[in-house]
């Protein structure tokens, strides 16, 4: 079987992500609405309510099936005949008609020896089967990180309008300390418009975050089927690992480990075999035959005074001589199929390499990103006092202050993003390169605690 021999943990330590309740199960037309919270419950009610991964599942069922019956096609044969008649022969040169019973018992058994075609059918089935099974992995693989990856957009949404309504309580203080500036003669028209004017802009932008949450906790239940709760937050002293290796360690990882190459390359080697089980149409069919008979009637139902038992052994040998010419077209036609699923293969290949590329790139980027994030963080923020200090002090104008305020709450924004993307693009990685385990989505899960109320 595939699993024993080429998955790596997620196969193996996935049941641990399945040790919770199960959310979200439907049965039927019946369905159990909850929320989820942490990360393991999205994951555990995605495992029950992805029609993708059921469907994936029963396909793969269906391969062990066919593998069983192809199998159960080479193993001895057993038939028993049992024949009740009631029998009337005239016979006319005599004029005398008979009437009588007849009876006739039989069992044989048969054992295939040599069949090129059930042989090869045989490996076929087998073949197809693991590659039903890498499907379902790779389903299962895209199926775990697209919830991931949904869950953490709603994070991200959700720090966004935390991030926003902090921005417009600051923004509101210094209109209204501008507003106290201007009765008292201090302030002009004009840095009394200008704050109304960043307060409007920060109402449409808070507004447009607050509906991009809605959307993105949308996505997340209709990936997993429960409604989102109050979801465990990120930690805020959290450090994902740095990613180890070079870009061409990743993509030959991925080139033999990835599910989706696994199922292709099992789909030409399937192939393969299909061609042999129809060239197979030329070759001698051989089986043992043994059979042992009953009977009280002789050959056409005549009677016969006594009852004999009959014992026969032999090998039937079936040589094909002609067909008309469709063993040959069978044979192209496979030849053909086999070319399809190379391309397809190659075509496999050459996506996953190009995802492989990509989100490698992403991840690296995104660690620089989240450095570069944090002292532009940083830095807005000392930005933001000083200006502050200064406008209190009359040395800085309000248009100042507002603007090293946008950009302070712009940068922690972009911080945010840069985290929760550097953890996405990790999840990608590994899942296109086949090395994405159970441990390393709970390892996440470990880096979110319970939200704050």
């Amino acid at each position: 079987m595939l699993t024993s021999r080429l998955l790596p943990a997620l196969c193996l330590s996935i049941a641990g992500l399945c040790m919770s309740p199960v959310f979200g199960a439907e049965d039927g037309a019946t369905r159990v609405v909850v929320q989820g919270n942490t990360l393991e419950d999205f994951f555990t009610a995605a495992l029950e309510y992805s029609p993708e991964l059921r469907i994936s599942r029963e396909r793969w069922n269906i391969g062990t099936a066919r593998r069983r019956a192809t199998n159960g096609q080479l193993l001895p044969q057993i038939n028993a005949n049992a024949s009740l008649s009631d029998n009337k022969q005239l016979a006319n040169s005599v004029g005398v008609t008979n009437r009588y019973n007849g009876e006739r018992y039989s069992v044989q058994l048969s054992q295939v020896l040599f069949n090129w075609q059930a042989f090869n059918a045989r490996s076929q089935a087998y073949l197809l089967e693991d590659q039903a099974e890498a499907d379902y992995y790779a389903q299962l693989a895209f199926v775990l990180t697209d919830v991931a990856d949904r869950y953490f957009a709603v994070l991200q949404s959700e720090d966004a309008v935390t991030s926003i309504h902090a921005e417009f309580e600051a923004v509101s203080r210094q209109l209204n300390q501008i507003e106290t500036l201007y009765n008292l003669q201090s302030a002009q028209i004009t840095d009394l418009y200008n704050a109304q004017a960043r307060l409007a802009a920060v109402q449409a932008e808070q507004l447009n975050l607050e509906s991009e949450l809605d959307i993105a906790k949308e996505a997340l239940r209709a990936a997993s089927g429960v409604n989102v709760g109050d979801l465990f937050r990120l930690d805020e002293g959290v450090t994902v690992p740095n990613v180890q290796g070079s870009v061409e360690s990743w993509l030959e990882q991925a080139r033999s480990g990835n599910f989706q190459i696994r199922a292709r390359q099992f789909a030409v080697e399937a192939a393969d075999k299909l061609i042999a089980q129809r060239q197979g149409a030329y070759m001698p069919r051989v089986s043992l035959i043994a059979q042992q008979q009953r009977s009280d009637i002789g050959y056409d139902n005549t009677q016969q005074p006594y009852r004999t038992d009959t014992t026969f052994v032999g090998v039937d040998v079936s040589i094909p001589l002609f067909a008309g010419g469709s063993n040959r077209a069978s044979v192209s036609e496979a030849r053909s199929q086999r070319s399809i699923t190379e391309n397809e293969l190659r075509q496999t290949e050459l996506e996953v390499v190009q995802r492989t590329r990509t989100a490698y790139l992403q991840v690296k980027a995104s660690e620089l990103r989240v450095n570069a994030a944090q002292r532009l963080a940083d830095s807005t923020e000392l930005s933001y006092t000083a200006m502050q200090r200064g406008f209190e002090l009359g040395t800085v104008n309000s248009v100042d202050v507002l603007n090293a305020l946008r950009d302070r709450f712009s940068a922690e924004r972009d911080l945010q993003r840069a985290r929760y993307d550097l953890i996405r693009y990790n999840l990608l990685l590994k899942r296109d390169a086949g090395t994405l385990s159970a441990d390393d989505l709970l390892e996440i899960g470990t880096w979110l605690s319970t939200p704050q109320n």
